[in-house]
């Protein structure tokens, strides 16, 4: 027997953010803070940077525990979970990269999926046992029909996916052996945009990965050209489609997925986007209209484990966790771009 009910009157509960000084991370934290959780955070800042911190304390003018280390350091969990009780753990840590994964196979099987099971196995050590996970609309692989729901088939294209669909496996097998559990997994399409203070944002260390940021390095002269991968797909205009929402919309999720696993509900999947396909050159042209800005760019081949098209339906994700998205595409260019100009180094 367990107690479902994971709430005790009015006490604020702590959540664990892992990768919490990440894109998606920092802005979780600002909203949970804002919600009066207190916050515990672990990162090895391997794709983000120290002072984020300082801008999160900054936002919102509370404090909260870090914790600088790496989520497989199961002596560095133990500690935490000894020092802390942690009512809840939101877990984002992982390598994130699509065409990374395709070339460094065996670093993403092993830091994506050895990381989760330590932190579950320590959860479940000092009981513990309420976990958002971050997954990715990836787990759906090519799809078969638009938009996506979470019944959809899923299988993968490229490594990345793969350690996202394995871990959603060692969620379902766990909550199957043992129904004390609490699990939200969140299937997230593709963040952009910043918070409105623009002091946390999108800044990935090296070269950027993703579309939107390349989009504002060129923009602002860091990079020289954009290479969009592939013009020849099935699409508006053959370029890759996809969900773009967000990181603000994405982050209330997460506050609303905890809101959801307070109430005991066992195992919960839902996809977080707008419902909206967006192609690349529809990306390009809107923020080049939005910021009055020109991005150079240069089509080239097709990238490995690419899809043609992928965008969500969020009907689920609003009638169990009382959420959908509210900024559009103007506002993601926008404060994306802003987010830029006011942290150049």
């Amino acid at each position: 027997m367990c107690d479902k009910l994971n709430v005790v009157g009015g006490e604020m509960k702590t959540i664990l953010v892992t990768g919490g000084a990440g894109y998606i991370g920092s802005h979780t934290v600002v909203d949970l803070l804002e919600n009066n959780y207190n916050v515990v955070i672990i990162d090895n800042f391997s794709n983000s940077k120290p002072k984020v911190l300082e801008n999160i304390k900054k936002i919102t003018n509370k404090d909260f525990k870090f914790y600088e280390g790496d989520v497989q350091d199961k002596e560095l969990l133990e500690k935490i979970f000894t020092e802390n009780k942690i009512d809840g753990v939101v877990h984002f840590a992982a390598l994130k990269a699509v065409g990374e994964s395709v070339e460094k196979p065996l670093e993403y099987y092993h830091n994506n999926l050895f990381s989760t099971i330590t932190l579950l196995e320590v959860m479940k050590k000092y009981n513990s046992k309420n976990f958002v996970f971050s997954s990715s609309a990836t787990v759906y692989g090519v799809p078969k029909t638009l938009p996506l729901k979470e019944d959809a088939p899923l299988s993968v294209s490229n490594p990345y996916g793969a350690t996202k669909l394995m871990i959603e496996d060692i969620l379902k097998d766990l909550y199957a052996s043992d129904n004390c559990w609490n699990i939200v997994i969140l299937r997230y399409f593709n963040p952009v945009g910043c918070h409105s203070s623009h002091l946390i944002g999108e800044d990935p260390n090296g070269i950027p990965n993703n579309l939107m940021p390349y989009i504002v390095k060129v923009a602002t002269g860091k990079l020289e050209q954009l290479s969009i991968f592939g013009d020849d797909y099935d699409t508006v205009d053959g370029t890759g489609v996809r969900d773009y929402i967000h990181v603000t919309d994405l982050a209330n999720g997460h506050v609303k997925a905890l809101d959801r696993l307070f109430g005991g509900y066992g195992l919960t999947i839902c996809n977080l986007g707008t419902g909206k396909g967006v192609s690349v050159l529809e990306m390009v042209k809107t923020f080049e209209q939005v910021n009055n800005v020109k991005v150079n760019y240069k089509i080239t081949a097709r990238r490995k484990g690419d899809v043609a098209s992928c965008y969500a339906s969020c009907d689920y994700a609003k009638k169990v966790l009382n959420w959908s998205a509210e900024k559009d595409l103007t506002d993601m260019c926008r404060d994306s771009y802003l987010f830029e100009v006011n942290n150049q180094d």
